[in-house]
């Protein structure tokens, strides 16, 4: 795709701090990052050592080294809609960068670009990733397209995704499904109720399991996930004068990264035998690998304690290829998609150079 002459410049000779207000700076709200997206590849193909390719307005550029390993650092260019905080600002007293994308993730991806341009003969072959749509619906994501359509522009043996962590290593991710648990009953009139059969009542059992649930807690790699399983929506009821024939509690399940999506439902099932259930979303977890070389590594690299993610990132969509993922990135993750959003400089400065140290060892 040719970048248009009015596309805004972003320089990758500056220093990584400057770099993120010139992200910043480049309204790129989901589903308009068109803007942005010219501008990265207009930076990134002006070197010599990168194989850039552009798919929509997710950007791609490799080095082609032949090293044994490959590691892929990725990062999403969209934002959350504007909330009074754009453009930029940087108060230098206190050391904090203020504004829209700050944390979430255009400090990260400033990470990333800065590393493309100056690691030359990085100690592995690196892919880097910044794509477009991850703050809204699962089709839009551009990591998910280029996952299922050309899977092998995302190969590789370790992958961080450079999301908030307050720059420490989150290590994979938690799987999540839910699920709808249906009681059935028969309408009547609520002055004869005996004449009915209370769908709503019958749910009380399902959530007395539920609420007598013990979470199961494994530990991969060293790190203890916690899983949990929570009714999240309650729903039912025809009238005021009728006694319901149906009531729904939706169920949300999240699973350590050592059961898969399968495991999981089977789970759920078995746990609400008895109960109609039907499954309405899925996504698996991300395995921490980090007995990967490439992984223990990174974490001697970044030190720090490691802990594992609890929650889904798209790290998850790294282990459905096989490879092992962490977040790590600039950012504390509490002040994303805020109004307030911030990023603290030192954490943006000690991510590049502690990245910079593990790719040049």
């Amino acid at each position: 795709m040719t970048t248009s002459p009015d596309t805004p410049e972003i320089d990758l000779t500056t220093d990584v701090v400057t770099l993120t207000r010139q992200l910043m700076d480049i309204n790129s709200v989901s589903l308009h990052e068109l803007e942005l997206a010219d501008a990265v590849e207009r930076a990134l193909t002006a070197y010599d050592h990168l194989v850039v390719e552009r798919r929509g307005n997710s950007i791609v550029a490799r080095t082609d080294l032949g090293l044994s390993e490959r590691v892929v650092l990725a990062g999403h260019l969209d934002t959350v809609p504007v909330n009074d905080n754009f453009p930029s600002r940087l108060d230098e007293a206190a050391g904090i960068l203020h504004g829209l994308g700050a944390c979430d993730m255009k400090s990260g991806d400033a990470v990333i670009l800065k590393l493309a341009a100056t690691l030359e003969k990085p100690n592995r072959d690196v892919t880097y990733v910044l794509y477009e749509a991850e703050e809204i619906e699962a089709v839009h994501n551009g990591l998910g397209k280029l996952a299922e359509s050309e899977p092998e522009l995302l190969a590789g043996d370790f992958a961080i995704l450079m999301e908030p962590s307050n720059a420490g290593v989150e290590a994979g991710c938690q799987g999540t499904l839910r699920v709808e648990v249906r009681t059935s009953g028969e309408r009547s009139h609520s002055a004869r109720s005996w004449r009915g059969d209370n769908a709503i009542h019958k749910a009380g059992e399902v959530l007395r399991r539920l609420e007598a649930y013990v979470p199961r807690k494994p530990v991969i790699d060293g790190l203890e996930y916690h899983e949990g399983l929570n009714a999240v929506f309650v729903s039912g009821g025809v009238a005021g004068n009728v006694i319901p024939d149906e009531c729904v509690v939706t169920v949300n399940y999240r699973f350590a990264p050592d059961r898969s999506e399968e495991e999981a439902l089977a789970f759920v099932t078995e746990f609400f035998e008895g109960y109609d259930l039907t499954l309405t979303d899925s996504a698996p977890g991300a395995l921490p690998g980090l007995e990967r070389p490439s992984a223990k590594a990174f974490i001697d690299a970044v030190g720090g304690e490691v802990g594992p993610k609890f929650g889904w990132t798209d790290v998850a969509r790294f282990t459905v290829l096989g490879m092992p993922a962490v977040n790590y990135g600039p950012g504390d993750p509490m002040f994303a998609h805020k109004a307030d959003e911030h990023v603290r400089i030192s954490e943006i400065t000690s991510c590049e150079q502690a990245l910079r140290d593990w790719l040049t060892a």
